[in-house]
């Protein structure tokens, strides 16, 4: 018996966010299942939108495609203005009508901001500059947080793949094929 609950939007990914020092990384793994079955396991999870933000998905690929685009457009509508961007994306998911169907999650992130959208008109960015999403997200951010904290030699992209090692260690919906994208904030 299958059910098609909030949770099943979690499934066949796992994304995280890692902010540290004067960076950013955001990590997303490579497998895609359906149902118990890996269907490919290098897939790009990871977008960049220009130089300065990136975007990260979890849930069905058209629907993460179709929010990508919105909030490309919404980044040309409001320029340089992330947070802003992603409000006006979250309440148009939320109250268009096809947007409302779309089962995604969106991590997005530039130098200054990191932010989680969901189709509830979520838009949360993390206390602690960590923040994961996906099947294995609980795993990834309970490591990142732990690295985060305790392992000062290690920058956000170092803390970001290992974190990202240990959930595909222990989610069967996440591998080791993992994609580490970027940002250096400006110094001063």
């Amino acid at each position: 018996m299958t059910t098609d609950t909030p949770l099943d939007v979690w499934h066949a990914t796992t994304i995280l966010a890692v902010r540290k020092n004067r960076q950013v990384a955001i990590a997303g793994d490579g497998q895609v299942s359906l149902g118990n079955t890996v269907i490919k396991s290098n897939a790009k999870k990871l977008r960049r939108l220009g130089d300065d933000v990136i975007v990260g998905f979890a849930g069905a690929t058209a629907d993460a495609i179709t929010l990508f685009e919105r909030l490309e457009a919404k980044l040309e509508q409001y320029p340089s203005q992330l947070s802003r961007a992603c409000v006006e994306l979250a309440k148009d998911w939320r109250t268009d009508r096809y947007l409302r169907r779309l089962e995604a999650m969106m991590l997005v992130a530039d130098a200054s901001i990191t932010l989680v959208l969901s189709g509830n008109g979520d838009v949360l960015e993390p206390e602690d500059g960590v923040m994961a999403i996906g099947s294995g997200g609980g795993f990834a951010l309970a490591a990142a947080r732990a690295l985060h904290k305790h392992a000062p030699e290690m920058d956000a992209p170092a803390v970001a793949r290992r974190a990202m090692e240990v959930a595909a260690g222990i989610c069967v919906f996440t591998n080791d094929s993992i994609l580490v994208e970027t940002i250096e904030a400006p110094a001063g």
